[in-house]
């Protein structure tokens, strides 16, 4: 009977040193992440590219333009209106050639403007009148789809392309037959993003919008239907 309150006592006494060795609730390495913000960690599986909530262009584009593109074009099937496949962005830096670092500037102003980090694009084949040799780095692109592109084009659309100087639209003959539009921009820093005291240099870039459309036509009325200011 003795031998069993000695065991009881111990085992209670090492259960107490070990709910001292636990940190409070607050402190330690979970509690300062929980103090410091909040920062939460993607899972696995889960991806920035498809946040929670759908972007403002998506809904746009099912409540609104896949109804007026159905009556217009009277198509049966929704799934045969015209969707966005992807949007590429291509900075191409010609000081690169004889100064390679010319293209961090480019790469970081790309990842701000996008919010996606770009890839290096590089010379096929060398061209003696320039100076570029084959597999010299001469630019930066990004490649957007699914959220990232909606929301990249949402801001081009409604916040980047007003803040041009003497605006007046963007024009309608850069289409190239298979659904595809190409926009050229002259100045990064109408996108609000850009620090314009940190701008070392004004460069210009192409946005090229991918669609499934199959005419010029159907491609035109999509992006119309999603607020793309073409000239009139």
């Amino acid at each position: 009977m003795a031998e069993k309150e000695v065991k009881a006592g111990e085992a209670g006494a090492s259960k107490a040193a070990k709910a001292e060795k636990k940190p409070a609730a607050g402190k330690g390495k979970k509690g300062k992440d929980a103090s410091a913000g909040s920062v939460k960690i993607a899972a696995e599986g889960e991806t920035k590219v498809s946040p929670s909530k759908t972007p403002r262009l998506e809904k746009l584009y099912r409540e609104k333009a896949v109804p007026g593109m159905m009556k217009q074009f009277q198509f049966k099937n929704p799934m045969q209106v015209p969707r966005l496949m992807k949007v590429t962005v291509n900075c191409a830096v010609k000081e690169a050639v004889g100064n390679p670092k010319v293209l961090d500037g480019a790469y970081d102003e790309m990842m701000t403007i996008t919010g996606q980090k770009p890839v290096l694009t590089r010379a096929r084949k060398a061209i003696a009148t320039f100076k570029v040799r084959e597999g010299n780095a001469v630019g930066v692109m990004v490649t957007l789809r699914r959220a990232r592109m909606y929301e990249f084009l949402d801001r081009l659309m409604n916040v980047a392309l007003p803040r041009v100087r003497d605006f007046k639209g963007v024009p309608t003959k850069s289409f190239d037959g298979r659904g595809n539009y190409s926009l050229g921009l002259r100045e990064q820093i109408i996108f609000p993003e850009i620090n314009y005291d940190k701008v070392d240099k004004v460069r210009g870039m192409t946005v090229t919008i991918e669609t499934s459309a199959k005419t010029n036509e159907h491609a035109r009325a999509l992006l119309t239907e999603l607020g793309m200011p073409f000239r009139k």
